[in-house]
C-alpha cells in the first residue's frame, strides 16, 4: 500500500510541473504580458502569444521570458523577435513602404471592387432591356403555342 501511495505522489508530482504556469519575477510580470499581448502567434490564425497553445508560441513565450529575466527592456525584446521572425511577429506592424500592402492591401481590394461592381452596373443599365419587335413577338407566341399544343 505504502509503494501503491509512493508511485501516486510521484506521478501527481510529475503532472504538476507540467502544469505550472509561466514563472515570471513579479517586478516583470506587468511587462510580460503586455508583451506577450504584442506578439502574433506565427502559427495560429488571428491569437497572440499570449492566447495560443501551439509549440511556436510557447517557446516564444518562454524566449520572452528568459530576455526579461537577462535585463533586455522591452524595445529590445520586440527588436530581437521582428529581427528572427520579421514584422508580421507584431500584432499591430508599424506602417512602413515594407508593410503598406498589409496595411493598405485591403482597402485597395475594396475600391477595386467597388469600380468592377459599377462598371458592371453601368454596362447593365446602358444595355437595358429592349422590347421585341412585332414579327419577334409572333415568333415567340407561335413557338409557344406550338408546344402548348
Amino acid at each position: 500500500m505504502r509503494k501503491a501511495s509512493c508511485l501516486i505522489a510521484v506521478f501527481l508530482l510529475c503532472f504538476a510541473a507540467l502544469a505550472q504556469p509561466d514563472a515570471v519575477a513579479p517586478e516583470h510580470e506587468k511587462r510580460y504580458y503586455s508583451l506577450l499581448d504584442e506578439l502574433r502567434c506565427l502559427v495560429c490564425q488571428n491569437q497572440t502569444i499570449a492566447e495560443s497553445d501551439a509549440d511556436l508560441a510557447k517557446d516564444l513565450r518562454a524566449e520572452v521570458r528568459k530576455m526579461l529575466q537577462a535585463g533586455a527592456t522591452d524595445s529590445e525584446i520586440t527588436e530581437f523577435m521582428v529581427s528572427r521572425y520579421g514584422d508580421f511577429v507584431l500584432y499591430r506592424p508599424p506602417v512602413k513602404p515594407r508593410t503598406w500592402l498589409l496595411w493598405f492591401g485591403p482597402l485597395i481590394f475594396l475600391v477595386i471592387a467597388l469600380m468592377v461592381l459599377s462598371r458592371l452596373l453601368r454596362k447593365q443599365k446602358k444595355a437595358g432591356s429592349t422590347a421585341l419587335t412585332e414579327d419577334e413577338q409572333a415568333k415567340v407566341d407561335s413557338i409557344l403555342s406550338r408546344t402548348e399544343e
